[in-house]
């Protein structure tokens, strides 16, 4: 009996069929043969829609679906079109006739509607919009980093009663990034600096016959600003670009998360140390810095204006006071702290994406230098006005 009954499937790669019959005053019939695929071509609704219209008693429409061979998405695109055709017309859909797993798919696409507008172009923002963004997030920032040195300064002060975890190794290695691998390029920028700042004030003071005060002006001017403030923008581009590439991966690889999921303070494990290495190494990385930027000057008077190599010794001990070097090693150490805390804020907080990381790089080293600068000016005004 149910062999009787049952249809025989089409060939495969018989074109869509589609018949449509009355089955009750209000109820229409769709049925649907052979192979609803992609390489087929799709049917049009125009007959649908000429008997819509030629009767409006119709409510309903059901499907037969038995005599489809294959279907793919063109299937369920041919079934969205009528849905949208009966949704207008306000008739009801019937999907119990319909092969399984089509109902559901169709149920997906309705969920997702399409955007409106997608194709247009936003509407330009007028300037005090434009004001009003970069306002709220200028004032944004400011918080967040005051919020972050606040932050850091009770982790410092926590550290001298013992209460803070981080590891000493880690401590260790970070001075030696921080120190010793930034020899050479100290090296360099100071010695070249030294011998610019003798080969300009030469130029002038030669036209005086006071060529021997060279010494004077690279060692007061290395000493007390130059020295601290070239190490300083060094270490801004190099020391803290890298603590905030190392921050930024973290917290892109979800290892920020991790370390507060079991407890550790990311300020603690990751901040402190590197804030401690560069307070630890920038004083004598200036002091470095001091002695390459006078050698600078040295070369400079031995071999362009005859001066003896102890007279230029002399005289720059004489010019050089320890108020001098007491200010210069007072900028290093407010520089480390700047360059550290810029290097971590920008990494803490970096988005999640590898652009993000990049970016986050980019404003460490533009924040750490413009912070330098502006330390620069506010310490060199408070000396001016206490006289020293």
């Amino acid at each position: 009996m149910k062999k009787e009954i049952a249809a025989q499937p089409p060939a495969a790669g018989k074109p869509p069929e589609m018949n449509i019959s009355r089955t009750t005053q209000n109820t229409l019939l769709m049925r649907l043969a052979g192979n609803w695929c992609i390489d087929q071509p799709m049917l049009s609704l125009e007959e649908l829609d000429k008997q819509l219209k030629s009767d409006p008693q119709v409510h309903k429409i059901k499907f037969d679906t038995s005599q489809i061979a294959d279907w793919d998405s063109s299937l369920l695109t041919f079934l969205i079109d009528i849905t949208q055709l009966c949704t207008v017309q306000k008739i009801s859909i019937d999907s119990a006739g319909l092969p399984e797993g089509v109902p559901h798919l169709l149920t997906i696409a309705a969920a997702v509607p399409e955007k409106k507008d997608t194709g247009r172009e936003a509407a330009p923002e007028s300037f005090l919009t434009r004001v009003g963004d970069s306002t709220t997030v200028f004032f944004q920032s400011v918080a967040d980093m005051l919020g972050f040195i606040g932050e850091a300064f009770v982790t410092f002060l926590k550290m001298f009663g013992g209460r803070t975890r981080f590891r000493g190794y880690d401590l260790v290695l970070l001075i030696r990034q921080c120190g010793a691998d930034v020899l050479p390029i100290v090296t360099l920028i100071s010695l070249l600096v030294g011998l610019i700042l003798a080969f300009v004030g030469a130029v002038q003071l030669a036209m005086f016959g006071a060529q021997i005060f060279v010494a004077n002006l690279v060692g007061i001017a290395m000493v007390r600003v130059l020295g601290a403030v070239m190490t300083g923008i060094i270490m801004a581009g190099r020391t803290g670009a890298a603590f905030a590439a190392q921050l930024g991966t973290m917290q892109v690889n979800e290892e920020l998360d991790a370390l507060e999921v079991l407890g550790i303070s990311p300020m603690e494990f990751l901040v402190l140390p590197r804030m401690l290495a560069l307070i630890l190494m920038m004083p004598l990385l200036c002091l470095y810095a001091d002695l390459m930027g006078v050698l600078g000057g040295l070369i400079v008077g031995v071999t362009m204006l005859d001066i003896n190599v102890m007279e230029y010794y002399n005289q720059s001990i004489s010019a050089v006071r320890l108020n001098d070097l007491f200010i210069g090693l007072f900028h290093s150490a407010v520089f480390g702290v700047l360059v550290a805390l810029t290097g971590c804020l920008r990494g803490m907080q970096c988005g999640r994406s590898a652009s993000a990381v990049g970016q986050a790089t980019t404003s460490a080293v533009v924040t750490g230098i413009v912070s330098i600068t502006v330390a620069t000016a506010i310490i060199t005004v408070l000396c001016s006005v206490l006289g020293i």
